[in-house]
């Protein structure tokens, strides 16, 4: 049964700093805080620095200016993951210690091959589904990373807010996946969880992109012991190319110099149309209509790039 956390609302944005906010991660940021502030609740920052060869020099600091020149100041110092590895390597142990997670020794390439001997087709977004070469035993093989055993799990449930009753089949839909990676960092799924609980987050609010995640959060949840979050995923923000908004898609950097203008328009996509003399009094008016709305904006939009936010 899954374990809900308390009713104190503590919730929390987590960008990775890769680079400065962009108009679709600005959407998430400011659904989080609207969120927490309609709920009377506290709003968390945390920096997903983990992946460290993706970070750049200076973004969290950039990242954080943005949000301040927004009005969205988190309700204590941000925390960085890159602090945090004891955590991690203790909730490793202990899912090491109960058997629910083992030494991988297969690269990508033995993967690949254990497909094509299979015969079996791939399949999730052309994803490789590990398939469990190594729950017996590493055959000999170096140690090269750590994998949540999913056997056995069946179908994950879990709930969004705004989409309704979920599920997922992990073995069969993703397979085992990795908690700690063959170069020895950690992996987004056991760090964002760890890092969740430990700072009482209740509420995640954050980008429907990461909706498929969820899944393997829940069930690293229940391995852990830990609470599971309420979940709810916003629209994104999506380039001229129909795809997610993205550094890696053409986003530039949110210019925050005009600040009603980037809360007015990320606000659209969330639904809200406020009309507001200053930013502080758009972010005053939307968190009443959020709340007005039982928690929810009260439409849901989706922009099709190239977007005016922030421009």
């Amino acid at each position: 049964m899954t374990r809900h956390a308390g009713s104190g609302y503590v919730g929390r944005f987590a960008p990775s700093p890769t680079g400065p906010l962009h108009a679709g991660s600005l959407v998430a940021a400011l659904a989080s805080w609207l969120d927490a502030r309609a709920h009377g609740g506290r709003w968390l920052v945390r920096i997903e620095d983990v992946d460290r060869p993706r970070c750049v020099a200076g973004a969290s600091e950039r990242i954080l200016s943005q949000l301040a020149d927004l009005g969205l100041v988190p309700d204590a110092p941000p925390v960085h993951q890159s602090t945090r590895e004891t955590l991690y390597q203790a909730a490793l142990d202990r899912l090491v210690a109960s058997g629910q997670a083992y030494a991988c020794g297969c690269s990508r390439k033995d993967i690949e091959q254990a497909w094509q001997a299979s015969g079996q087709a791939r399949a999730r977004h052309g994803e490789l589904i590990y398939p469990g070469t190594c729950r017996s035993g590493l055959q000999g093989r170096p140690a090269r990373a750590w994998r949540l055993r999913t056997a056995l799990a069946g179908v994950v449930h879990w709930n969004d807010r705004r989409g309704g009753p979920q599920q997922q089949d992990v073995e069969r839909e993703v397979g085992d996946f990795v908690l700690r990676r063959a170069d020895g960092l950690w992996a987004y799924q056991l760090a964002v969880v760890v890092d969740d609980a430990d700072q009482g987050i209740t509420d995640v609010v954050r980008g429907e992109d990461l909706a498929d995640n969820t899944a393997r959060q829940v069930l690293l949840q229940a391995a852990l012991g830990l609470p599971t979050p309420r979940y709810l995923h916003t629209p994104l923000v999506l380039g001229a190319n129909g795809e997610k908004l993205s550094k890696q898609n053409g986003a530039a950097p949110l210019a925050t110099a005009q600040p009603l203008a980037c809360l007015q328009a990320a606000g659209a996509v969330l639904g809200l149309q406020v009309t507001a003399h200053s930013a502080s009094d758009w972010l005053a008016q939307a968190v009443r209509a959020w709340r007005g709305n039982g928690g929810l904006a009260p439409r849901w939009g989706e922009v099709r790039g190239p977007t005016t936010i922030g421009a």
